[in-house]
């Protein structure tokens, strides 16, 4: 989770009917049980990886660059930044056995996501199923499109605007930066020159990510609780202690202060905001019908 949470935003259209939770109960009914018990296995080895998975659901950066295709796991936004796809290799390897060809990448991240979310201490929601894989990425649209960890936060709503998404949606989705971490390339601006942060915090996080050099260090987007899907994310806006600029400008006396101060005192609300905003965003232009396919290997289009 290196860029800002907003992957979604190379996905464009309107929700699916063909989508449903019982999608595979006779065609493969014990997949789901199968997608969890590799995600909770992975989560409880390393809690980090519950990010990962999170963060690779809203893009399809699971393709590797062929001699005659370039995939997104370069771009600039994702560049050493991604991890979980040994996981979501594994899942793929196992579900394939029980169910070849049936189960989709696509549908696959969409569970993980959600079982990772709720292994770190969040809540369930109905994942819709019946997505197929694309074929294809595009490299220029993750270089183009993906918002900034710079971006203000009239730009944040705008983005999230143009795809459906309200203010508090916007509010809801950022608290998945609850859990996490950032690259000092990505906040090392913000330590050293905005004016809304905590002094001692942000002279905590220089000792790691000095004015030069250290671009990959490691810092949790939430430094209070960064193993636990809950409500300090917003907790430490108050504070001024966001660690991305686009965290803090979500309590920076603008429009989405109230918001921000309703989560923090209300975690179950903001839970339940976070699952819905989460269906919402999963039926975003799904590949169904006969559009895309079910890729075997995950890395690679059939």
């Amino acid at each position: 989770m290196i860029r800002f949470f907003l992957l979604i935003f190379c996905l464009i259209g309107v929700v699916s009917a063909q989508l449903s939770s019982t999608f595979y109960a006779k065609t493969c009914p014990n997949a789901l049980s199968t997608i969890k018990a590799q995600v909770v296995s992975a989560v409880n080895s390393e809690p980090r990886m519950g990010a990962s998975l999170l963060r690779l659901h809203f893009h399809d950066l699971l393709l590797d660059d062929t001699p005659s295709f370039t995939g997104e796991k370069t771009a600039g936004p994702n560049a050493n930044s991604i991890r979980g796809f040994d996981v979501i290799d594994t899942i793929k390897s196992k579900v394939e056995s029980l169910c070849p060809g049936v189960v989709s990448c696509a549908d696959i991240l969409a569970v993980a996501a959600r079982d990772s979310v709720v292994a770190l201490g969040g809540q369930s929601w109905s994942v819709q199923l019946g997505r197929r894989d694309s074929t294809t990425a595009s490299l220029s649209s993750a270089n183009s499109d993906l918002p900034s960890p710079a971006s203000s936060l009239s730009a944040l709503i705008t983005a999230f605007s143009n795809k459906g998404f309200t203010a508090k949606e916007v509010v809801a989705l950022s608290g998945s930066h609850t859990i996490g971490q950032a690259q000092c390339s990505s906040f090392r601006t913000r330590v050293y020159k905005d004016t809304n942060i905590d002094s001692s915090f942000a002279k905590s996080l220089q000792a790691n990510c000095p004015s030069t050099g250290g671009d990959n260090n490691l810092s949790p987007l939430d430094t209070t609780s960064s193993n636990t899907f809950d409500n300090a994310y917003f907790k430490n806006l108050q504070s001024k202690k966001g660690l991305l600029h686009s965290d803090q400008e979500l309590f920076n006396g603008g429009s989405t202060d109230s918001q921000v101060n309703a989560y923090s005192s209300n975690p179950a609300s903001f839970k339940t905001d976070f699952g819905n905003a989460m269906i919402k965003m999963g039926n975003l232009s799904p590949h169904t019908g006969s559009s895309g396919q079910i890729r075997t290997n995950c890395r690679r289009t059939n």
